[in-house]
């Protein structure tokens, strides 16, 4: 590994680098068991594990592409390496994001121009059987023929995934939707999925409306930002927007991703891993944060000379002044870990830990919940 800032490092070593990629195929197949374990036990409903799925879909693919891009990483000076940010968060930096989403731009020209994976295969078999050597270059190109094919097929977790609606019901003239979207948020490199269930009292359904929904897009894209409040995010949307009245606010950060193998984070979750002694590929644990805020009520504010509109106001967290310094009614940080991790921490039983939920997930495709 080579340094290139306090934080950001490049992964020049073949072997370190497929190992990176396996641990992170086994982190994002696990976070969709541990969504479905949250939908079991009714803290995410269907249709919240309906719009957060696909995001963690989409993470996996990403991985995936990405895995292919750097297959040989330090076999040639031009097959690139992967930067992540291996103090704040153990995921890809931003910038990789961008990198690939002009890439998917490009591929169908790319594809147009390289041999098929049959062709590459067969030139394979040739190389080995008839020159007895390793076909490395060959290889090579196939990892990229890969790569762009599965950049094509798309459905990968984007820099920005812009706002979908769903509508979810009617009440009297109001409809109600939940928006979702996400980002992978530039400040911290991590994935964060939105959720926001609105009434709508316009005229024309939201998403048909071509003059309110490019706005609202727009407007939630801008404010998709990890530093700031739920509460600074839902009010803004509320005074923007008069006939749209945001009654629920979610966010979910998936990461950071601790590893003694790959990482540099500080404090107890770090000890604990030295501690667990972990085999390859099971020396992690992931940090899952959900916040939430709800509106508690509905104020009447003048607008204009005579009219009047409607504001939201929001139920902060009332346990020791936390409400207003998180700007959100709650928020739950969960842990998701292995088997031997697990154990360590719970030897360990540092402070800071004790109510931070804990999903423990095997190979046998088990995940068990601990408070």
């Amino acid at each position: 590994m080579t340094d290139l800032s306090d934080d950001h490092f490049k992964l020049e070593d073949t072997r370190v680098t497929r190992r990176y990629f396996g641990k992170f195929e086994r982190i994002t197949q696990y976070l969709n068991k541990v969504a479905a374990t949250m939908q079991a036990e009714r803290s995410l409903s269907k249709r919240d594990i309906d719009a957060v799925a696909r995001y963690l879909v989409g993470l996996n693919i990403t991985f995936r592409s990405l895995a292919h891009k750097y297959h040989f990483s330090g076999r040639f000076s031009h097959a690139g390496q992967l930067t992540f940010d291996r103090v704040e968060s153990g995921f890809p930096v931003y910038q990789e994001l961008l990198e690939m989403a002009n890439d998917a731009l490009q591929a169908e020209r790319h594809l147009a121009t390289m041999p098929s994976a049959e062709d590459l295969k067969d030139q394979m078999v040739r190389t080995i059987v008839g020159e007895q050597k390793i076909p490395t270059k060959l290889q090579y190109a196939l990892s990229q023929r890969l790569y762009y094919e599965e950049l094509l097929k798309g459905h990968q977790f984007w820099a920005r995934n812009d706002p979908q609606a769903v509508w979810i019901g009617n009440d009297g003239d109001r409809r109600t939707f939940q928006i979702h979207w996400a980002v992978y948020d530039s400040q911290v490199n991590l994935p964060t999925i939105y959720l926001m269930d609105v009434e709508d009292s316009g005229r024309t359904g939201l998403p048909k409306d071509e003059r309110r929904w490019p706005e609202v897009q727009a407007h939630l894209m801008a404010q998709s930002v990890a530093h700031l409040k739920l509460l600074t995010i839902a009010k803004g949307f509320d005074e923007d927007f008069d006939d749209l009245h945001p009654v629920r606010l979610r966010r979910f950060h998936i990461g950071p991703m601790y590893s003694n193998a790959f990482t540099r984070q500080t404090g107890p979750l770090r000890e604990v891993l030295a501690a667990a002694n972990s085999p390859v590929g099971e020396d992690w644990a992931l940090v899952w944060t959900e916040e939430e805020l709800v509106a508690d009520r509905v104020e009447r504010v003048k607008s204009g000379w005579f009219g009047t509109v409607e504001r939201q106001i929001f139920a902060l967290d009332p346990f020791a002044g936390q409400g207003a310094d998180t700007g959100a009614t709650r928020m739950e940080r969960s842990l998701i870990m292995p088997e031997r991790p697990y154990q360590a921490l719970a030897e360990r039983n540092p402070p800071g830990f004790r109510d931070v939920r804990k999903f423990v997930v095997s190979d046998r495709g088990r995940v068990l919940s601990h408070r």
